[in-house]
């Protein structure tokens, strides 16, 4: 049993043969190939170098990660002095509650 050709073979044949590039088009790839290896690889300026070290994730997440460390340690520290205060002012507030020497020159120097 025969099967016919099909008609879109010679067709797909056809398309499947790429014509070869012209002269002009290869010249202009390695034009660009030339400027592109001609151009600084290095970022100039502090700027370019800035965010070529950001760009990169790892330090990206290490320095907010940073400063996420550093503002957690600074809110300690005036959570640590406010308490320190209070500690105080709690302390002065009970020597003057229980010892009443403490008052004594005050009220003796009351006409």
């Amino acid at each position: 049993m025969n099967t016919p050709p099909d008609p879109l073979d010679p067709l797909l044949d056809r398309w499947s043969k790429t014509p070869d590039p012209s002269p002009r088009m290869a010249s202009e790839v390695w034009r660009r190939i030339a400027l592109a290896e001609a151009t600084p690889k290095e970022p100039r300026g502090f700027w370019a170098g800035l965010e070529m070290w950001f760009s990169r994730p790892p330090f990206a997440a290490m320095f907010v990660a940073s400063c996420a460390l550093l503002g957690l340690f600074l809110a300690e520290l005036r959570v640590n002095q406010a308490q320190r205060e209070r500690n105080v002012q709690l302390a002065r507030s009970y020597v003057q509650l229980i010892d009443p020497l403490l008052k004594a020159p005050a009220i003796a120097r009351q006409p």
